[in-house]
């Protein structure tokens, strides 16, 4: 195992340990109706979706889009972007309710 792949399994390894010690460590002066901490929870989900629907478009859907199957049929093509369309607007109304 290379020196590198060694250091990032001891940095994963220990992401979550701190994670949580600095969470207990601010459970007693964290408010979480602040306008700070409001802007930093923000700030946080705004890049996890940006990171999943970057994996999403990137790492899933590209090599589907991308298959010479579908790119040559214009039939398979259209249908499978109208069911990708359908399925984002299902989750733009399931997200109404979350």
């Amino acid at each position: 195992m290379s020196a590198s792949t060694m250091l990032m399994a001891l940095v994963f390894s220990i992401t979550t340990p701190l994670g949580i010690a600095i969470g207990i460590g601010l459970m007693n002066v964290y408010d979480e109706t602040s306008p700070i901490a409001l802007i930093v929870q923000g700030l946080l989900n705004s890049i996890a979706a940006g990171i999943l629907i970057y994996m999403a478009l990137v790492d899933l859907l590209a090599p589907d889009f991308m298959n010479p199957k579908i790119q040559n049929n214009t039939r398979l093509f259209y249908g499978a972007k109208f069911t990708l369309l359908l399925g984002v607007a299902s989750m733009a109304v399931i997200a109404i309710w979350a």
